[in-house]
């Protein structure tokens, strides 16, 4: 049965809410500028990825075109390389990485792996067409050092003033954090994998 609201409730509730908007309205007033914004997802929880590609439906649904490179992934078929063909017109999705580190047991060649994804990302966030780079497990590159953080922070930050940038990835790198305009980490809490069960098509890939 639902609850029941009495008169005096409701009240209380309507003035209470009176005052949350008045505050929320003066707040958005006050935060009239735009940038282009360098945003991390990061954590030991699940999700960052697949964040990320909500993120890009967002943007290509307001029009702008959107660069992706999976610096990791690459090695295997996933769900979003097929959903993403859907807006091929507006989302540019480049699979570059080698698989996981444990599989590849190479670092030259994840370095150069990563070398060149840093390249192809490079080359979008020069080119005024792309309102919003994502980087995906950017992060553990950096951590593994195939990638110099210094020169990538350095890049990043100076970008163009319109361009978005999204880093994904476990164990973001603290100068990174530091230089990012938003930062989320993801917690993890309960994992199926814990229980035994394995990954799953259209949830884990």
């Amino acid at each position: 049965m639902d609850p029941v609201v009495t008169p005096e409730e409701a009240e209380r509730h309507k003035a209470k809410m009176q005052k949350r908007k008045a505050l929320m309205d003066r707040r958005i007033a006050e935060r009239q500028n735009e940038k282009g914004l360098l945003m991390v997802h990061t954590g030991p929880g699940k999700g960052k990825s697949t964040a990320a590609i909500g993120l890009m439906v967002r943007a290509a649904g307001h029009g702008f075109r959107v660069g992706f490179i999976q610096f990791i992934k690459g090695a295997w078929a996933t769900g979003e390389q097929v959903a993403l063909e859907r807006f091929e017109d507006l989302i540019e999705h480049h699979a570059m990485g080698e698989g996981f580190t444990w599989e590849t047991q190479d670092k030259e060649r994840d370095i150069r792996a990563a070398r060149r994804a840093w390249d192809k990302a490079c080359q979008m966030m020069a080119d005024p067409r792309y309102r919003l780079v994502v980087l995906d497990e950017m992060n553990i590159a950096l951590r593994y050092n195939y990638l110099p953080v210094e020169e990538v922070v350095a890049t990043l930050v100076s970008r163009r003033p319109d361009l978005h940038v999204l880093v994904t990835g476990r164990n973001a790198n603290p100068m990174l954090m530091e230089a990012a305009d938003l930062v989320t980490e993801f917690q993890a809490v309960k994992h199926p994998f814990s229980a035994g069960i394995r990954s799953q098509a259209g949830i884990e890939f």
